[in-house]
């Protein structure tokens, strides 16, 4: 069941929903470049301040997990607010820590918040757009991961070289509370979902029981094993680019720039192109396209900074490419009742491949004394296999019967 919004109100919620994800994946990404300033004011290694990273991912799997218990229990509008305050409260801690303790209890508190929020806002996508057009909609909150790279971290990053480390989290809390206050006033109450009501005993059971439907399992499967493997190449573009072709840092600004325009433009093209064409057919496409980029950036020689600026469009419309109609298809797989249930226990299988991903990667990779990188390659072979096996499991997912719309009597 999806309730009925005309098409201007529709857009605005989605561009909503796209910046509230904008938000979140900038708190995520802007801790990268950061790392210099916090191992200095802070007097930690680069070992500690992994920890700070990865405390926020398993804080969003855990979250969403925890989330998929009680998400389908309450008006959607609700959860968003609350839950986007809770993140932007996180964010005012991180920018106020006064040391390293309380900034990785501040980054792991953003994680159990803004873990749940993706969850939420692909069930209002279910709400609120039929079927047939999820893809469209999902293309253009997928564009908040691009709005990230091209304005979000750049924007970061230079606020904190002037301003201090932490002007980057105070610039998400202005900018998060005036997304707040616009949905606050934008969303409509959505409580369709509510009908089936869950007693808190049952739960922990109904959470168990998400993982016993073979249709959900192989969806979970197919995003574990996608977030897996381009998490095996994604992290470590960066510091491969300084170390073994002597990139500038300050240089890497306009790489990610490239290719987050390029993912921007694409997003809500791929987005309608699923709706038309099929979300499994377009998801293949993308799976067999990225193999080559996902190999050509691991396997990099020594090339110009313009060459990498035209190249790296590519490796980032494959990527993005494959996620849209990865997450409109996980839109349809459940049934509306507990559908958002479903999604965030998806975005905490999300998660956990995500920080899986980074940990293997890390496992064989080598810097010599040099700070040369080497093993990057195997995780370009290992990234491609498993991009393979994902291009051949989708085939397996299936879609929940879409209810049947009663005519007025």
């Amino acid at each position: 069941m999806t309730t009925s919004l005309n098409p201007a109100r529709e857009r605005l919620v989605l561009w909503l929903l796209a910046l509230t994800q904008f938000t979140v994946i900038m708190d995520f990404m802007v801790m990268m470049p950061l790392s210099p300033q916090l191992m200095q004011a802070f007097s930690i290694s680069p070992a500690q301040f992994s920890g700070a990273v990865s405390a926020y991912a398993w804080c969003a799997g855990l979250s969403g997990l925890l989330a998929a218990t009680y998400i389908d229990r309450f008006d959607r509008k609700r959860m968003l607010l609350t839950v986007f305050l809770l993140f932007n409260l996180s964010n005012l801690a991180c920018a106020m820590a006064p040391n390293f303790h309380v900034l990785v209890l501040s980054r792991a508190f953003a994680g159990l918040t803004g873990g749940v929020l993706g969850a939420i806002g692909m069930a209002i996508i279910g709400d609120l757009v039929a079927p047939q057009r999820r893809g469209y909609a999902t293309g253009i909150v997928m564009t908040s991961f691009s709005m990230a790279a091209i304005l979000g971290v750049p924007l970061g990053v230079g606020l904190a070289a002037r301003f201090g480390w932490q002007s980057p989290f105070y610039l998400l809390v202005v900018f998060s509370m005036a997304i707040w206050l616009a949905a606050a006033f934008v969303l409509p109450p959505l409580t369709a979902h509510m009908g089936r009501k869950v007693p808190l005993a049952r739960a922990l059971p109904e959470l168990v029981a998400l993982f016993r439907v073979p249709d959900h399992l192989r969806a979970f499967l197919l995003t574990f094993v996608t977030m897996l493997n381009g998490m095996l190449v994604i992290p470590f573009i960066s510091p491969v680019l300084v170390g073994n072709l002597g990139v500038q840092p300050g240089d890497i600004m306009w790489i990610y720039m490239a290719g987050g325009i390029a993912a921007f433009f694409s997003s809500r093209y791929v987005g309608t192109w699923s709706d038309r064409a099929g979300r499994q057919k377009v998801f293949r496409v993308f799976v067999l396209f990225s193999v080559v980029p996902i190999l050509v950036i691991t396997h990099l020689p020594r090339l110009p900074l313009m060459a990498l600026v035209c190249m790296f469009p590519f490796f980032m419309v494959a990527m993005n490419g494959r996620n849209v109609p990865l997450q409109a298809l996980m839109t349809t797989v459940s049934d509306p009742q507990r559908r958002g249930a479903f999604l965030s226990a998806n975005a905490a299988v999300q998660q956990i491949g995500t920080g899986l991903g980074a940990l293997l990667g890390g496992l064989w990779l080598r810097t010599d004394a040099a700070g040369h990188i080497s093993g990057y390659g195997l995780n370009g072979w290992l990234a491609a296999g498993l991009s393979l096996f994902t291009f051949w499991w989708v085939g397996r997912v299936g879609t929940a019967p879409v209810p049947a719309v009663r005519s007025p009597a």
